[in-house]
């Protein structure tokens, strides 16, 4: 069967339908909860804008409160699962294309959601058309399942295990090709304080899931030397800031964007805030802070390792909050399966006794790692048809530190649309999962719905 053949002449139609989910800007707002919509009306409609597509194609939907939707093809008594989610994370600055719009551009589409998830979770729903349309045989019923909030806490997931029909086995566009067996735990990390600081406000962060891209903070006076050294601390670390002065001084610092599972790749805001306040100022709570917080490896607190399957703990600060007489601050830290978050929760505690300001550590959330056997067969099934599609035999299958829906199911993996060793062909900027300009090869994603179906066919034959 040409799964890429069908997958090609559907482009246009894909494209529209893409567009109809990424127009919607799917957020987390509770502002706008309401029973059938627990994570806001946006969520609620990119859900419905879903389910509608498939009922229109003649698919069995189900509602599952507002959480979740299932697209369900057969109906056998063993199952076979897709989990894709709908929501994404806020929209940022410093885009230079319409966030809110299915651009094509060289090759290239670009919107928020066309990479993380709406455009890999419609490339599973369209390999599930296809299949119907061709009216191939199945032993197992598919259950294409589409969640409302991976991005802020995968309450979506947690809801629908309690309450719908966890399906046996299967896979989540959402990551990277070849396949991908374990994924690395994440823990939020809670910092609190009540500590005396000259820090009046500094509110930073998108998500917890985002390297703090832009900060400000806000200090009663700053004298000349001080301004000085400000301009000098933003050259010798290659980033851009401001100073505002009104009736309290604004000391702005841009830095850059990242996914947290990567903080590497960005240059957190935030805490170049604490490490410039806490030297000019000897600001004995920004200091502390700082020197907890400052490697992306967190060695300071004696939690840096490289596990034997899924490499080196990460470490990266969403959220930072000081007003008001009153400090916090959010870490999310992805570790692999060879730690737990109760032993790296202690070692921060050790960490914050030796220190002069007095920092409560708090567990505020703790997602067990994921790990299936690579030399299973939904492993192996799955690397083969990747295979039969692209030729690639140097490529693995490997483990991630980002996290997916998987990790909430038995007997699920992470299963494309990305090849991160690929270079970007084109002169414009493609942003990556959480950033501006989120983009993706058009040609990816087609070849990923002709992937997706042969892999349903193959697993389900």
């Amino acid at each position: 069967m040409d799964f890429l053949k069908y997958a090609n002449e559907k482009k246009e139609q894909f494209l529209s339908d893409l567009n109809k989910l990424v127009e919607i800007e799917s957020t987390r707002d509770l502002s706008t909860k309401k029973e059938g919509a627990p994570f806001g009306n946006n969520c609620r409609k990119v859900l419905d804008t879903c389910l509608d597509m498939a009922k229109q194609d003649g698919f069995v939907t189900k509602d599952i409160d507002g959480y979740a939707g299932v697209i369900e093809y057969g109906n056998q008594k063993e199952t076979f699962g897709i989990l894709g989610h709908l929501d994404v994370v806020p929209l940022g600055e410093g885009w230079t294309k319409e966030p809110l719009k299915v651009t094509y551009n060289d090759g290239y589409i670009f919107g928020r959601g066309v990479m993380d998830d709406k455009g890999p979770a419609l490339a599973g729903y369209y390999a599930l058309k296809i299949i119907k349309e061709l009216n191939i045989p199945l032993k197992k019923k598919v259950m294409l399942i589409m969640g409302c909030d991976e991005e802020s806490g995968m309450e979506c997931m947690k809801y629908y295990c309690q309450h719908a029909q966890i399906p046996d086995m299967g896979f989540v566009p959402d990551a990277n090709f070849p396949c991908i067996y374990g994924e690395k735990g994440g823990l939020h990390v809670g910092l609190q304080s009540n500590d005396a600081t000259v820090i009046q406000k500094l509110v930073a962060g998108q998500a917890p899931n985002i390297v703090i891209g832009k900060a400000d903070a806000y200090v009663k006076e700053m004298s000349e030397q001080q301004e000085q050294l400000f301009h000098f601390y933003c050259k010798s670390n290659q980033i851009s800031g401001f100073i505002q002065r009104d009736e309290l001084v604004q000391i702005h610092i841009d830095g850059k964007s990242a996914h947290a599972a990567w903080p590497f790749a960005g240059n957190n805001a935030a805490l170049h805030l604490l490490n410039f306040i806490g030297s000019a100022y000897n600001d004995q709570l920004s200091k502390d802070y700082y020197s907890l917080l400052k490697d992306w490896m967190g060695q300071p607190v004696g939690i840096d390792m490289e596990g034997a399957y899924m490499h080196y703990l990460t470490m990266s600060t969403g959220f930072v909050t000081i007003e008001n007489g009153h400090s916090h601050i959010l870490i999310d830290i992805r570790y692999p399966n060879d730690t737990t978050g109760d032993a790296i929760i202690e070692k921060f505690k050790t960490a914050c006794a030796s220190l002069q300001s007095d920092i409560e550590v708090i567990n505020e959330g703790d997602s067990k790692p994921l790990f299936v056997d690579p030399n299973s067969k939904l492993v192996t099934d799955l690397m083969a048809v990747y295979r039969k599609y692209t030729n690639d035999t140097f490529h693995g299958p490997m483990t991630i530190g980002g996290g997916t829906y998987a990790r909430h199911f038995e007997n699920f993996v992470s299963y494309g649309p990305e090849k991160p060793w690929e270079e970007v062909c084109t002169n414009q900027i493609v942003g990556g999962c959480h950033q501006a300009d989120e983009g993706i090869k058009l040609s990816s994603l087609i070849e990923a719905i002709a992937i997706y179906a042969d892999a349903i066919v193959t697993l389900c034959s």
